[in-house]
């Protein structure tokens, strides 16, 4: 497949059941055109993938015309299928099947304004040429390619990065890229507010030919976003650039996220998608920085949300966001359970099947775990958050539309969108409301049973949940700034049940391990009856719930427990706390 690209001449055009009419630049409504990316594995894969990316965010500006799949992972190929099944919406879609960049960029045709030649000795402006090719219809490429590619396609060069970054700004070359970008295109107003883009850059992947975080960029450039790689931390310099001024990373983040914030003028909040890279800015083998993954991961959200700004982590090898996020949808509705009465004497348990809070696991993990045959044996709470619905709708759509009884979503972390709600500032709750308040009943959701913050929620902030996630607000906290933070109390606020989502169970290594994990909460709690009992589970099938429970109750017989639904859970614990109350 890479003889067929960069080796062939670039100007070959294989088009199969559809040349004809391509050849005339003539384009039907009905044909979907599907690009096949190669393998990942050489700096070849990483830069095709790269070009095809940006022309697929150009292309499909205008309708959903390019869907892209991929020789190493079958995901793409499932959705594809499954979405041209029966009434789904790619149904009756004339496929076509494209090869070559040449034909790609035939098909761009006059949408395509040009090239952006990016820097390999300054591996952050591959980021910078993806936020360009956005802003100006462009296509990234890499100097190899470029020399390849562009004299066939006869296209201007928009920018050409390579020598233009040395460190005499900042001391870093990369954070010389990125405040350059930030004036040129972000503070002029030129990129999107909406979004930003934390995706890895050159550095180490294209070397690897790597493109878990390259296959995503028709996201970034559909959306015209800022699109960045930087250090949460300002108390050590990254791996990948160890000579930087301590804190120069931090600093340029903050200018991101201010002008962002400036730009959006409180009109909305802004998705951050994508997640740090671990090997540079946290403790992994071969790294030893200070901070573990987790911390690290918390303090970025503790940096962003000041900013009006949460986050969609993990979106690596998401494929086609482009053309997914232009699935018809309507308003989503899911079954309520009858609510029960009277609250009896024994523990009642509710499982979160947690962490499907961003794109990766909703497009990739959830499916596995979905065909699970025991699902529907068991109520269950899927944490599935619902800003999603502006990435992958029809994703979203087909859980609901194939849950059983027994299935029931709810928000994950934290709400719609990864934030610290203590972090927002107060004079800005009024659009949190609002921005969760719209995606909440797009959804059909009433609760939020994972939010993450440094301490309790304060007053105003438990206000805030009220107004979009009155049947149930659960929280987990981790006090890593040592605050003093505090897990909350259980309560009724003003109607809504407050309580802890409990993480004993976060890790599932066994039914055993969890079961004994699920035992050693009741007793700590002081196995009360009656006793409420929130688990977060990560990533599992329903099997492997049903199996713990099975051993739970084998080696504990003594301890009733019932598993019940999220709105019975949190009803049943509200009659109770209102009941016992003086």
């Amino acid at each position: 497949m890479m003889l067929r690209v960069l080796i062939g001449s670039c100007l070959s055009l294989l088009l199969t059941g559809g040349a004809a009419a391509q050849s005339k630049g003539e384009v039907t409504v009905n044909d979907l055109y599907v690009y096949e990316v190669p393998g990942p594995g050489t700096p070849e894969a990483y830069d095709e993938t790269l070009a095809v990316a940006c022309l697929q965010g150009i292309i499909n500006r205008g309708a959903p015309r390019l869907y892209v799949t991929s020789a190493a992972n079958q995901r793409p190929g499932y959705w594809l299928d499954l979405f041209s099944k029966d009434a789904q919406w790619l149904a009756g879609r004339n496929q076509v099947r494209i090869e070559g960049l040449d034909a790609l960029v035939t098909l761009a045709a006059d949408r395509l304004k040009g090239a952006v030649v990016w820097d390999p000795e300054v591996p952050a402006t591959v980021n910078v040429a993806t936020t360009i090719a956005g802003v100006r219809d462009g296509i990234a490429l890499s100097p190899d390619l470029a020399a390849r590619c562009l004299p066939a396609w006869n296209l201007p060069v928009l920018e050409d990065l390579r020598g233009r970054f040395d460190g005499s700004e900042t001391g870093s070359k990369k954070n010389d890229a990125y405040r350059w970008a930030i004036r040129e295109y972000l503070a002029k107003g030129l990129c999107s507010s909406h979004f930003l883009c934390l995706f890895e850059d050159a550095h180490a992947t294209r070397a690897a030919g790597d493109t878990t975080y390259v296959v995503t960029r028709d996201w970034a450039v559909f959306n015209r976003a800022f699109v960045f790689d930087l250090s949460p931390w300002g108390d050590e310099t990254p791996k990948d650039d160890p000579g930087q001024r301590l804190g120069t990373d931090l600093e340029t983040y903050h200018m991101i996220l201010r002008e962002t914030m400036k730009q959006a003028k409180g009109a909305h909040m802004t998705e951050m998608t994508g997640f740090f890279a671990f090997w540079k800015y946290s403790n992994i083998p071969g790294h030893a920085s200070t901070h573990e993954p987790v911390p690290t991961e918390w303090e970025t959200v503790y940096l962003i949300s000041p900013y009006n700004c949460y986050q969609n982590t993990i979106s690596s090898d998401c494929f086609n966001q482009s053309l997914h996020s232009q699935a018809p949808f309507k308003p989503l509705k899911q079954q309520r359970p009858a609510l029960r009465d009277t609250v009896e004497d024994k523990a009642y348990v509710c499982i979160l099947m947690a962490d499907y809070d961003s794109a990766t696991p909703l497009y990739d993990f959830l499916p596995r775990h979905w065909e699970d045959p025991n699902r529907g044996k068991l109520p269950l709470a899927w944490g599935i958050n619902p800003n999603l619905i502006e990435t992958y709708p029809d994703v979203i759509d087909h859980f609901y539309a194939t849950a059983t009884p027994n299935d029931f979503f709810t928000s994950d972390a934290s709400a719609a969108g990864y934030f610290n709600p203590n972090r927002v500032k107060p004079d800005q709750l009024s659009l949190f409301e609002k921005h969760n308040a719209k995606f909440f009943q797009s959804t059909d959701m009433s609760i939020a049973p994972m939010v993450l913050d440094w301490d309790e929620p304060t007053p105003a902030v438990k206000d805030s949940f009220t107004k979009f996630a009155p049947d149930g607000f659960a929280t987990i906290v981790m006090d890593l700034h040592n605050k003093g933070g505090a897990t909350p109390k259980p309560h009724v606020w003003k109607g809504m049940p407050v309580t802890e989502l409990i993480n004993n169970t976060c890790n599932f290594s066994s039914a055993k391990q969890t079961a004994d994990a699920m035992f050693g909460a009741i007793k700590d709690r002081g196995d009360a009856r009656p006793g409420f009992y929130f688990f977060r589970i990560v990533w599992v099938p329903p099997t492997a719930v049903l199996d713990s429970l099975e051993v739970f109750r084998k080696d504990h017989p003594e301890i009733p427990i019932e598993v019940v639904d999220p709105y019975n859970f949190f009803n049943l614990f509200k009659r109770h706390i209102q009941q016992a109350a003086p």
